[in-house]
């Protein structure tokens, strides 16, 4: 039996590549439905996060001429994954499942058969993983690598290699909708509503045109929304570390008090300028990490709105 899909797409300036994307995306979802497999009321969604060039006019146009594509329109930028929950959110009440999956196509397109036959065979979550990094360079790959270890060394259950390619059926989208929080971050919430899930492997290909939408400024602080959302352990650390100081610095007073009884004390005026420059340091380090948490807290109580939807388009 045919099921309702929906393609969801956030877009932040993405004018060059949308041509292609609607075209492809459009392709798909007509061999999906000669198939059997897609319903004719599936439909693609793009969500315009607040371009300044003409997303929206493309979103708008294509939407005249094309049956299948639709629109959600924010209010003003809120970030990808505000942009994506939108979408997510948009498309659960008229969908079976939805695939989300980024404007740029490096995601491959063409396992999306793969992700509904899973579904079928009664996945209610299906991760699109990345089989390789080759297309990444040594720098990308060594950081987004050392991100996921480190995260699961933290206790945060995430997907390897897996970004927001991934498919979603009703129930887990409602599940989804419960989860309130503002800072998100979909790729450390959705493992946590469980369901049965699976996986999908396939090889990210180079950006079709435009420039990339995350530079390194934008990708640390996702990295560390990721990490503070998700994980106490930072505090812990820190706790462990003050513990750690205390007891080398009880040390260095009875080595210090030792010297003074014996007559060996020397004036170390370089090790005492280097401690007080370290101690510090480290406490600045230590009340910035804390100020980060305080700061996430201070988001969460306000409990503004996460988006804002200025306009719709569901054809």
């Amino acid at each position: 039996m045919p099921v309702i899909v929906y393609f969801v797409v956030p877009c932040y300036n993405e004018e060059e590549v949308l041509p292609e994307t609607i075209k492809r995306l459009d392709q798909k979802l007509q061999s999906l439905i000669d198939e059997g497999k897609a319903d004719e009321d599936s439909r693609m969604i793009f969500v315009d996060d607040g371009s300044k060039d003409n997303t929206w006019g493309l979103i708008s146009e294509y939407s005249r001429s094309n049956r299948y594509v639709g629109g959600v329109k924010l209010s003003r930028n809120r970030g990808h994954q505000n942009a994506l929950l939108s979408g997510l959110m948009t498309a659960k009440e008229h969908c079976d499942c939805v695939i989300s999956l980024d404007a740029d196509l490096q995601d491959d397109i063409d396992v999306i058969d793969q992700f509904i036959d899973k579904y079928l065979d009664g996945c209610e979550i299906v991760y699109g993983v990345r089989n390789n990094r080759d297309s990444d360079t040594a720098f990308k790959r060594t950081t987004a690598q050392g991100y996921y270890k480190f995260m699961k060394m933290l206790g945060v259950d995430i997907v390897y290699n897996h970004a927001d390619y991934r498919l979603m059926g009703s129930r887990a989208l409602e599940a989804l909708s419960q989860y309130s929080e503002v800072n998100l971050f979909l790729r450390g919430i959705v493992p946590l509503i469980g369901y049965r899930t699976d996986y999908v492997y396939y090889e990210r290909a180079e950006r079709f045109a435009g420039e990339s939408k995350y530079p390194l400024k934008k990708m640390i602080k996702f990295a560390v929304d990721g990490i503070t959302s998700f994980s106490v352990k930072p505090l812990k650390i820190i706790s462990n570390l003050g513990l750690i100081i205390c007891f080398l610095s009880i040390i260095g007073f009875i080595y210090a008090l030792v010297s003074f009884l014996l007559g060996s004390a020397v004036a170390g005026w370089a090790s005492t300028i280097c401690s007080i420059w370290f101690l510090g340091g480290l406490q600045m380090f230590c009340i910035g990490i804390v100020g980060t948490y305080v700061g996430k807290i201070y988001g969460e109580v306000k409990r503004r709105p996460r988006y804002i939807i200025e306009e719709e388009i569901i054809n």
